[in-house]
C-alpha cells in the first residue's frame, strides 16, 4: 500500500530505538522505499547493520560521508523524502529541530526537508512534561510537524507512566493513513481566521465575546488532513490548536485584518469563521481607567474594520467562505451579507439552537452561495460540518 513512497526514518538515542527494526520492516513490507538516518547515540541502543539489512538501504550516519559524488546526500534525501518519520524522538533530538540546530546527519535533514514531518517522541515522563521540552513541541507543531503521542506503560528508568514509544503497529498505521488517504486540498493554500477578538478599554478590560475557535480550528485541521498547507489567524480562544498549521496569534480586529492580508494574496481558499467584533471603544486608555464618582459609565464605540467585505473587494481567484451566527431570520440575513460582502459561500448557524454556535463541541449550519441554500446540515461534531463545508468547496472548484 506504500509501494512508491519514500520514507526517511531518523532514529535518535534512546532505548526505545530498538523498536525501530520493527517499524523499519513493517514500512518496507508496506512498499515503502526507507532510508534511514541514525544518530551516533542511537547506535548504541541498536546496530546500523541491523537497519540495512531491513531497510536494504545504506544506513546514514555520518553528514560528511559522501558515497555519491553527483548528490549532496542530507539535501539528495530530504527532497526525494514523502515522509520523514522521527522514532523515536528524544527531547534532545526535538530541542535540535525546535531550534535549528543541525551538527550531525539526521539533524541535518531535519533542516532541509520540507515534506510532512512525524515525530514519535520518547522519554522519561518528567522530561516529557517539561516545560522547556513542552515548549519545544508546540513549536514544532506551530511549524506543521505531526506528533504520535507516547504511550502510557513501563518506562525503562522504571516508572509506570506516559513516555514509552508508541506501538510500532500503531505508528506504521498513522504512516500508512497519513500516505494513502485522498488529499483533495494537496498543493492548495487555506486561511482561516478563528476564534473572538479582543477590543481594549485600558490594560485590565476589554470587549469580547464567547467565540471558543472551536469551528475555526476544525476547519483548519480537516483541511490540513486533506493535504492543503493551512494557515490560522486566531483571536482569543479556549481550545488549543490544531498540529500541523501554521499558527498566527492576534488580538483586535485591526490585528487580524492586518494578519489576514498579509496572507491572503497567497491564499487559494480563505474561511472567515473567526467572530470579530463589530465595535470598539472610541477612545482607550494607557492606565486603568478608575471607579468615578458616578453611578454610570458612558462609553462611546466606534465600528472596527469590516474583514470579510475587504476580502470581498480585494479577491482576485481565491474562494472566500463567510460566517453569520444569527439568532432569527437566518436565511434572509445569510443571503444579505454573502452578497454585499461578495462571498462565494456563506456558512449560517442559529446559535439559540441547542448544541450549536459558541463552545459547543457540535453545530448545526446551513451553507449558501449565490444561487441560494447549498445544503443543510443536521447537528454533527465540528470536525464532520468542518468536513463536509470543504468537500463543497473542492466540488465547486472542480465543477
Amino acid at each position: 500500500m506504500l509501494k512508491g513512497k519514500t520514507i526517511i526514518l531518523g532514529i535518535s538515542g534512546g532505548i526505545a530505538a530498538y523498536k525501530a527494526a520493527t517499524i523499519c520492516s513493517r514500512l518496507v513490507g508496506l512498499g515503502a522505499e526507507v532510508h534511514v538516518i541514525m544518530t551516533e547515540s542511537a547506535t548504541r541502543f541498536i546496530t546500523p547493520l541491523t537497519l540495512q539489512t531491513l531497510s536494504k538501504n545504506r544506513v546514514h550516519l555520518d553528514t560528511f560521508e559522501e558515497l555519491e559524488p553527483q548528490v549532496v546526500t542530507h539535501i539528495d534525501l530530504a527532497d526525494r523524502a514523502d515522509l520523514i518519520l522521527l522514532a523515536p524522538a528524544t527531547a534532545n533530538m526535538i530541542a535540535k529541530l525546535a531550534h535549528g540546530i543541525a551538527d550531525d546527519m539526521l539533524s541535518t535533514t531535519l533542516l532541509a526537508a520540507t515534506c510532512p514531518l512525524v515525530i514519535a517522541p520518547a522519554m522519561n515522563v518528567h522530561m516529557y512534561e517539561h516545560p522547556a521540552v513542552t515548549h519545544n513541541m508546540e513549536l514544532l507543531a506551530q511549524r506543521g510537524a505531526y506528533f504520535i503521542d507516547p504511550g502510557t506503560g513501563q518506562l525503562a528508568c522504571g516508572y509506570v507512566a506516559k513516555g514509552r514509544l508508541a506501538e510500532p503497529d500503531d505508528i506504521v498505521l498513522a504512516i500508512q493513513q497519513w500516505l494513502t488517504k485522498p488529499q483533495p486540498l494537496r498543493g492548495k493554500k487555506v486561511l482561516v481566521t478563528a476564534g473572538g477578538t479582543i477590543e481594549r478599554l485600558d490594560p485590565v478590560r476589554y470587549f469580547t465575546n464567547d467565540s471558543s475557535g472551536k469551528m475555526g480550528f476544525a476547519i483548519a485541521e480537516a483541511a490540513r488532513d486533506m493535504g492543503a498547507e493551512v494557515s490560522v489567524v486566531a483571536g482569543r480562544t479556549s481550545v488549543n490548536p490544531p498540529q500541523g498549521v501554521s499558527l498566527i496569534r492576534v488580538e483586535s480586529a485591526e490585528d487580524m485584518l492586518q494578519a489576514v492580508l498579509s496572507k491572503f494574496d497567497d491564499s487559494d481558499i480563505v474561511i472567515k469563521s473567526a467572530a470579530v467584533a463589530d465595535y470598539r471603544p472610541k477612545q482607550t486608555y494607557d492606565q486603568k481607567l478608575k471607579k468615578g464618582s458616578s453611578d454610570q459609565l458612558v462609553l462611546e464605540l466606534e465600528k472596527t474594520p469590516d474583514i470579510l467585505a475587504t476580502l470581498g473587494q480585494r479577491k482576485q481567484n481565491q474562494v472566500l467562505v463567510g460566517f453569520a451566527a444569527e439568532t432569527e431570520q437566518v436565511e434572509t440575513y445569510a443571503l444579505d451579507k454573502l452578497r454585499r460582502k461578495n462571498c462565494d459561500f456563506l456558512v449560517a448557524n442559529d446559535v439559540s439552537q441547542e448544541g450549536a454556535g459558541f463552545n459547543y463541541d457540535t453545530n448545526v449550519i446551513t451553507i449558501y452561495n449565490k444561487a441560494g441554500l447549498v445544503e443543510q446540515l443536521p447537528l454533527m461534531s465540528k470536525r464532520a460540518a468542518a468536513e463536509r463545508l470543504l468537500q463543497i468547496v473542492v466540488n465547486a472548484q472542480q465543477g
